[in-house]
């Protein structure tokens, strides 16, 4: 009984202070999509070109694009693959891809003007993956979240190899050809020979869902609501945040982007966005404007902020 009122106590006293402690922005405005598709990547490719991807599971997948900078934005209804788009990636080279049910990837050369269709013929579901060099692609899926599989394509999208582990993995990221991290349920692990090999890291207690890149420093934010850092890519990781804490509110984060190395997002799930401006060490939770689950953050040239996620929702936010 002491126990379960010291908890309640300590639990009180967190969410009051997440409270008071809220941030505001000083404007949200939720753009037009007209879908009511899932959106789970939003990118800015330059000054002008911004790109969102995702869909309904079974049904299509979904393209949005816009040509203003992520002020307007278009369904690309000529290019539709069968499945949702779950992930994406951009080649070195600007090349967009995106991956998801059945295989299914949608490939575009030219900013996402055109696209075209391919099929991996294992047809996993595939959460992410790009090309690292001209001839060769790295794609990863799941299979609810208790097997993955590193594929290895071809630039006819034939498998060259696989690999296969017992969990899920969420995401890649490739930083060059050579180097590289996949992350997923309770593991990420490493490739510095471009695929070849992966090695496992030393972090684990979250389902690892996203990923943010800068140098050699990286970020990675978990459904439990965990937040690690690593200042060595890879090598050695801080936990910032501790999602299984009992004294911590818990949340589901699906996002993560750091702008430099001190400036930070997190989103998720229910709406929720938070703030770091020391690297990740601490947290700010920003006052929601939205109940719908968050799943990508990206920055404009201009410095707002796009988040989007279900319902075919896409917010551009000034601080």
């Amino acid at each position: 009984m002491v126990r379960f009122i010291l908890f309640f106590v300590l639990a009180s006293a967190a969410l009051i202070s997440c409270k008071k402690d809220a941030l505001k922005y000083s404007r949200v405005k939720q753009l037009t999509t007209n879908t009511t598709y899932r959106i789970n990547n939003i990118a800015v490719l330059d000054d002008t070109i911004c790109i969102a991807g995702g869909g309904s599971t079974f049904y299509s997948s979904l393209i949005l694009r816009s040509a203003d900078g992520g002020y307007s934005w278009l369904n690309d209804s000529s290019t539709v693959a069968p499945k949702e788009m779950y992930g994406m990636g951009i080649s070195q080279d600007g090349r967009i891809f995106l991956s998801g049910v059945d295989g299914c990837v949608l490939h575009s050369a030219d900013k996402g003007l055109t696209w075209q269709f391919h099929r991996i013929d294992n047809w996993l579901v595939y959460r992410g993956g790009s090309f690292t060099t001209n001839d060769t692609g790295i794609f990863v899926s799941t299979v609810l979240q208790r097997q993955c599989t590193i594929t290895r394509v071809d630039t006819a999208f034939k498998i060259i190899d696989e690999k296969t582990f017992d969990f899920g993995l969420n995401g890649i990221l490739m930083k060059d050809s050579r180097t590289g991290f996949v992350y997923g349920y309770g593991v990420i692990m490493k490739t510095t020979n471009g695929g070849n090999t992966w090695h496992y890291l030393k972090v684990d207690g979250d389902n690892f869902t996203a990923m943010s890149r800068r140098g050699n420093k990286l970020w990675v934010c978990g459904s439990a609501g965990s937040i690690f850092y690593s200042a060595d890519e890879g090598g050695t990781w801080q936990c910032y945040r501790n999602g299984n804490d009992l004294t911590q509110k818990r949340i589901m984060l699906r996002a993560i982007l750091f702008t430099d190395d001190q400036h930070g997002w997190v989103a998720g799930e229910h709406g929720v966005v938070m703030y770091t401006n020391n690297g990740g060490r601490n947290w700010m939770e920003y006052e929601r404007f939205t109940d719908q689950t968050l799943r990508s953050i990206t920055q404009c040239a201009d410095g707002n902020m796009l988040i989007a996620g279900d319902n075919g929702s896409i917010f551009r936010i000034a601080q």
